[in-house]
């Protein structure tokens, strides 16, 4: 891509911090412009470990390896069509929410699409029903977060293995908006940001994460299972890659500098372009066949998933539907608890519903034998626990 290029037909962010006032940066200010940057380090700020809870994933992923993850959606669609008792018709509808936090500035950006077959129109063909939701946790300024957010989309649906191998066009589309971010000279592309996206076609979810941000899968009974792993430089096998392409560790940072092994952007750490690199933006892919028994999805950026497990969101996401049941809400309320609990980082959460219904509650039947907890008993007490 030519330098400056302006990359075609933007996707329109929802409830993008940035575009509803948490963001203090303004292009037109002069000296606290200038005082900003000069504040601005390269990576993430080491945080108190006090205030670090649970900084690493612990549930076991979802879904196969990155090898099995070339498939064929439209392929998928029809055989899943054709299977006796699948009758199962995801209805996605979302709610965001975003707060500066005890940060300075916000750098998070975040883009919810509950129906992709009219927002892209007649611009590429695409099975249906799709939507597409995503979260960008920006480090160094927003530039970056802001660009990815607003081009990732396209870049994936206009690649040439779209839509026939999803996963192939999700990894070049990685790849494609680092350099276009790259050749944007009016832009600064020492500022990075990590992603997490989830594209859905019909009920099969692609997840794809490059950095720290973290998608959780709500179970029916209450179960949390990851989508994404958490892409920390002190993680063995992200330490492995790293050293292996002549980086390091230090005190839990790539080269000292960045708190994330993976991320856009950056391109003071990554030399030129098409080279090995420790600092890697190619996404890990996750794949999953909705089912009855998937409720939503959490994402979040690292600032909500530093101070909560996994459980412990999906137990509260669930509790919130069943009372009210709006995903919005239950965004606000996931960032209100981790800024109860002394969160050190933007906040952006996003959650996804798959049904117009609220999650049903789990009636057992009464009985004079003495029962054990229930399965959804025990995960909400380790919710409440944490």
């Amino acid at each position: 891509m030519a330098a400056g290029a302006e990359v075609p037909q933007p996707v329109r962010a929802i409830m993008s911090g940035r575009d509803n006032g948490f963001c203090m940066n303004n292009d037109n200010t002069d000296g606290d412009s200038k005082d900003r940057y000069c504040e601005m380090i390269t990576g993430k700020p080491p945080r108190p470990f006090a205030a670090i809870r649970h900084c690493v994933s612990t549930a076991r992923l979802a879904g196969p390896s990155e090898s099995e993850l070339e498939l064929d959606v439209k392929g998928s669609l029809s055989k899943l069509s054709a299977e006796s008792g699948k009758t199962f018709t995801p209805v996605f509808r979302s709610g965001s929410w975003a707060e500066i936090g005890p940060k300075r500035y916000m750098e998070d950006e975040h883009i919810c699409i509950d129906d992709l077959v009219e927002h892209l129109g007649t611009v590429s063909e695409c099975p249906e029903p799709g939507a597409f939701y995503g979260v960008f946790d920006g480090h160094g300024g927003g530039d970056a977060a802001i660009f990815i957010r607003k081009n990732l989309l396209n870049f994936i649906v206009e690649d040439s293995h779209f839509p026939n191998a999803v996963g192939k066009a999700i990894r070049n589309a990685f790849m494609q908006a680092d350099h276009a971010f790259a050749d944007a000279c009016s832009l600064d592309s020492s500022s990075g940001t990590t992603a997490l996206a989830a594209l859905i076609f019909g009920r099969t979810m692609i997840v794809a994460n490059a950095g720290d941000c973290r998608a959780v899968l709500g179970k029916r009974g209450g179960k949390a299972i990851e989508m994404s792993r958490d892409h920390k430089p002190n993680c063995d096998i992200e330490r492995l890659r790293i050293e292996s392409l002549g980086g390091c560790v230090y005190d839990g940072y790539l080269n000292g500098q960045l708190s994330v092994a993976r991320a856009l952007g950056d391109w003071h750490m990554k030399g030129t372009k098409g080279s090995s690199c420790p600092l890697s933006a190619e996404p890990e892919l996750r794949e999953i066949v909705l089912s009855e028994e998937d409720e939503f999805l959490i994402i979040g950026c690292d600032g909500l998933w530093d101070v909560m497990t996994s459980q412990c969101a999906v137990t509260i996401v669930r509790r919130e539907l069943i009372m009210h049941n709006d995903p919005e809400r239950c965004s606000k309320e996931l960032v209100r608890e981790a800024l109860k609990r002394n969160t050190c980082d933007n906040l952006t959460v996003v959650v996804v519903c798959f049904s117009a219904d609220p999650p049903p509650r789990i009636e057992h039947p009464k009985s004079k034998v003495r029962r054990s907890i229930s399965a959804e008993g025990l995960n909400n007490l380790r919710g409440y626990f944490d």
